[in-house]
């Protein structure tokens, strides 16, 4: 409990900070009778609709962490594949099979362990102690409150629960792990013949070849079908408001938000924990208990706290620094630590108090008392924040008016641009791989090509592009596919009608020149008769970087081979090379020859794949019994 005070732990929940959290109700009772319930979910699991906000606000969430992984530098229009959109709803899913099996089986996350987990994440420490104006400043940054956030860390924990416990049990045998280094560090011996690109065919390619090819490849030879928009486009950002309320304004805000400023009492303490040893028996509990009343005793009669704490405590995360836990509120600790703490004067030392770690002697060192900030003192942050709210509240009123606007009269944006002191913008041509500007947004791309403002020449609906600011488009010029000429492409038709001449002699050279080795020449043979090189390699491991990944890595796949049979085959190696190869010997890797550490490093290794393999699989057999409906349609219809 303490110790995680402390603790440097980090926490896979860190992410839930970053992202606003929505919830959506679901109204029931009398509209059930007046209204035909539309079922407009993304998937069912057992019952339980997964709907299409809860979708999109994970797909968000997944983009956003992704986009800060690789610093922004990914295609926006990789997360619009039908197969990023199914991983996201396929981990939702999961999600809730645990949580109805978590049911089934009476597991539960106990608040005192949602506490622990929001104690340790870093973000919410400030000098590597928990910090409550951090972790206040931060959720209310995000509109999230306390209940909120410690709701969605309860399903974080739940949903991680069940394959934790049987990850956990998963054990390596030294035979397992015997069988894991021979395999790990097994070298091979290999020899090979690389089979180059040939030289282009010097025969001419006639007229009619390229005519043959032109008619069978016409898609190939086709102008894209390409569009150009006009578009009003509306930006938070770039709104002007009058930002400079008077004090009364901001005055009777504060009235109405002062809970806000009220800062909770906090209390400077130390503590000395003695955990009960052995299985927790009666005597053991009697013998903690002892030892706790002896240093307790010391303790009071003035000898050094901070030195009994570095000498006796069995809280390591607090005994180097003399059992220091810093400024604690309430609601951070066990109950029956801070029932003690905050009945206590300060210099006071308590009796031993038993918690869930053992027994604690609490220190009160100073109390800090709960204070409301004056006005004065909060004035600058609520201007602040009336200016950032104005904006918004701009921009709320302009994006309806926009939005109204352009459903009322779907033929035109002028009305709207002369209403809202808009300029029409217009894109250059782009296709449906997009182009620049606004037509980078895969959204964009997707209006712009959609049946709504392409074929029916209506308005499209307001498109966001970031927060705040949104575009509404139409078509201001559409040019269909076309098939290009001929004669304007007939060269680069003779290059691919080269190419594809030199890709299938190289092919057919590689299969013949296989097909000799299978019938018994020997690869020396081969390479001589056709001038070319055997290479050898002996002691190959797999992670070789001298040699060719891919001759390395089809060496590694083919079975063992035996004296008087050498495994062999043909390997692809891209640019219309192939190469010959021969598995002559497998030595498998000496666990003998490791020492201690070098072998438990591999036994973690080993156990942590072997976990992560077994948890998923568990999840998949829950999968399996559980009655999952997908909507393919709505899910391809997500942006």
């Amino acid at each position: 409990m303490l110790q995680a005070l402390r603790g440097k732990k980090s926490s896979l929940l860190i992410k839930v900070v970053l992202v606003v959290i929505t919830i959506g109700f679901s109204f029931w009772g009398i509209e059930s009778y007046l209204f035909t319930r539309v079922d407009s979910s993304v998937a069912n699991v057992d019952g339980t609709d997964i709907s299409q906000d809860q979708f999109r606000q994970r797909f968000d969430e997944n983009r956003q962490r992704m986009m800060q992984m690789m610093n922004g530098q990914v295609d926006a229009s990789f997360f619009e594949r039908p197969e990023m959109k199914r991983q996201v709803l396929d981990q939702l899913i999961n999600e809730r099979v645990l949580l109805g099996a978590n049911r089934d089986l009476g597991v539960s996350v106990t608040d005192d362990r949602i506490k622990r987990e929001i104690l340790a994440i870093p973000a919410f420490q400030k000098d590597v102690k928990f910090d409550p104006d951090t972790y206040k400043m931060l959720l209310q940054a995000q509109n999230m409150s306390p209940r909120a956030f410690e709701e969605r860390m309860r399903e974080d924990l739940a949903v991680r629960e069940l394959p934790q416990q049987v990850a956990s049990a998963v054990l390596i045998t030294d035979a397992e792990l015997d069988r894991y280094l021979r395999l790990k560090n097994q070298r091979r011996d290999f020899r090979f013949v690389k089979l180059d690109k040939p030289a282009a065919d010097p025969a001419p390619v006639s007229d009619e070849d390229i005519e043959a090819y032109y008619k069978a490849h016409t898609a190939e030879f086709t102008t894209p079908e390409r569009v150009a928009l006009d578009y009003l486009e509306l930006d938070g950002s770039k709104i002007e408001v009058n930002a400079t309320p008077d004090d009364a304004v901001l005055k009777e805000r504060y009235e109405k938000e002062k809970s806000r400023f009220v800062s909770a009492e906090q209390r400077l303490a130390s503590h000395i924990l003695v955990k009960v040893p052995g299985k927790g028996s009666p005597d053991d509990q009697k013998q903690a208990l002892a030892k706790a009343e002896a240093i307790a005793k010391e303790a009071k009669a003035g000898k050094d706290f901070a030195a009994l704490a570095k000498q006796d405590s069995d809280d390591l995360g607090s005994k180097n620094q003399g059992g220091d836990l810093g400024w604690l509120d309430k609601g951070q600790t066990d109950e029956a630590f801070e029932n003690a703490l905050f009945a206590m004067n300060k210099g006071d030392i308590s009796d031993p108090v038993l918690t869930s770690d053992g027994y604690s002697i609490i220190d009160l060192r100073d109390i800090r008392p709960g204070k409301t900030r004056t006005f004065e003192e909060v004035k600058p942050e609520l201007a602040k924040e009336y200016a950032t709210t104005e904006k918004e509240r701009a921009y709320t009123d302009k994006a309806g008016r926009l939005t109204d606007l352009t459903y009322q009269d779907p033929s035109s944006l002028d009305a709207a641009a002369k209403d809202l002191s808009l300029t029409v913008q217009k894109t250059e041509l782009f296709a449906r791989t997009g182009g620049a500007g606004i037509a980078e947004n895969p959204n964009v791309v997707k209006a712009a090509f959609s049946d709504t403002v392409l074929v029916q020449n209506n308005n499209s609906d307001p498109i966001e592009l970031g927060p705040n600011h949104i575009v509404v488009v139409r078509i201001a010029e559409h040019k269909p596919a076309t098939p290009m000429k001929l004669d304007d492409v007939k060269e680069l038709v003779r290059s691919r009608v080269l190419a594809e001449r030199t890709a299938k002699q190289a092919k057919e050279r590689a299969d013949k020149l296989f097909a000799e080795l299978g019938k018994g020449e020997t690869l020396d043979k081969i390479a001589e008769a056709n001038k070319l090189k055997v290479e050898a390699e002996q002691g190959i491991a797999r992670e070789a970087v001298n040699v060719d990944s891919a001759i390395v890595a089809a060496a590694f796949a083919l079975p063992r081979p035996t004296a008087d049979k050498p495994q062999r085959q043909l390997i692809t190696l891209g640019g219309d090379s192939y190469a010959l190869l021969q598995l002559d010997g497998v030595v498998d890797g000496d666990p003998s020859k490791l020492d201690a550490k070098t072998k438990e490093a591999a036994r973690n290794t080993l156990a942590g794949a072997v976990a992560q393999t077994t948890a998923r699989e568990f999840v998949d057999a829950l999968r399996a019994g559980s009655k999952v409906r997908v909507s393919a349609e709505k899910l391809e219809s997500q942006q």
